[in-house]
């Protein structure tokens, strides 16, 4: 596994982190179907035997349940091994399956302590804005974290979803340390701008759905999309439906070829390719089983270049001109 520094913060963390989005279940607006609590358990556990040094969490997934599974599976691993946790603010349930958005300090104090009861720790290590909503709460928001810091109830604190120009009103406040944005072959919008601002401003890199959200791990057919659960948000996201659906997954056959001929699985190369990036500090993977985390985890050792980098590349141009010969399409945010 390789390492990277995180921003200003000196912390040393793994290329791969794990994402725990998916394991909060299925019973909330963006949910990923029903989960085995002692799976989702075993996953966090196994991540940590696997060479991964940090997890990624969020208060609004699984409305909690995704913080609760954290925490127990931390009293399974030894201190010496505890991972890096980070978490995120600024989402709330207000009931009847909608999801609340506010910044306001007495929110976010209120979301940190909820946190730190949930996940059974003193100190949260990375605590994030999840997003920039409402946008005119945002400085109202990163002061909170700042005083959280300050507190020590926090020990770093970073931004989610948030662009260059918030992320500059929220520098003038105190030092941003992480953004965590979408990025992958098939969301590549961080790309003009973004990632050059957190090079220069040193900002480090923690990306989402580096595999499209399952996509570029090539075990989507059209059968599968056509039978996911109605829990699962994917059946409500455009690149999972015609007329995105049948490019990317014409797209996906070709990036199987090239993984195949370095010896890789496409996840290997779906990370690898992010990673690519110097920009980019670490992946953050989902798994909701342990079997998924230690297949992808060797992504971490894997380095992309040459003629196969090309190869990307030319497989993404022509991706985006049947994306382009479509006109106007839905870009979803995430």
């Amino acid at each position: 596994m390789q390492f990277r520094t995180l921003g200003n913060s000196g912390l040393k963390v793994s290329v791969i982190g794990l994402g725990t989005w998916a394991i909060g279940g299925g019973d909330w607006k963006f949910g990923w179907g029903d989960q085995d609590e002692s799976e989702a358990i075993d996953t966090i556990v196994k991540s940590v035997d696997v060479g991964i040094n940090w997890i990624d969490t969020a208060a609004i997934y699984g409305l909690g349940r995704s913080e609760q599974l954290v925490g127990k599976a931390l009293k399974l691993i030894p201190q010496a091994s505890r991972p890096i946790v980070a978490t995120k603010c600024g989402r709330t349930d207000i009931g009847h399956g909608d999801i609340g958005k506010c910044l306001r300090r007495d929110s976010i104090v209120a979301e940190c302590e909820a946190s730190l009861q949930r996940l059974d720790v003193e100190c949260i290590d990375l605590y994030q804005l999840h997003w920039p909503e409402p946008e005119e709460q945002i400085e109202e928001g990163w002061q909170t974290l700042v005083d959280l810091k300050q507190q020590g109830k926090v020990r770093h604190i970073g931004v989610s979803n948030h662009s260059v120009e918030q992320m500059s009103r929220l520098q003038a406040i105190h030092p941003i340390t992480s953004l965590q944005p979408p990025y992958s072959m098939i969301a590549r919008g961080i790309e003009p701008g973004i990632l050059p601002f957190c090079g220069q401003e040193d900002i480090g890199v923690v990306c989402y759905s580096p595999m499209g959200k399952g996509m570029l791990t090539g075990t989507f057919t059209a059968e599968r999309v056509a039978s996911l659960p109605e829990k699962d948000h994917r059946t409500r996201d455009a690149r999972f439906q015609s007329p995105q659906l049948e490019i990317n997954l014409a797209f996906v056959d070709e990036l199987a070829t090239i993984a195949s001929g370095l010896g890789w699985t496409l996840p290997e190369l779906s990370i690898a390719w992010v990673l690519r990036c110097p920009e980019l500090t670490s992946a953050i993977v989902g798994a909701r089983r342990p079997d998924q985390i230690t297949q992808t985890a060797i992504a971490g050792t894997r380095n992309l270049n040459g003629d196969s980098a090309t190869a990307v590349e030319s497989a993404l141009s022509r991706r985006a001109d049947a994306l382009a010969a479509l006109g106007d399409i839905e870009q979803p945010k995430v």
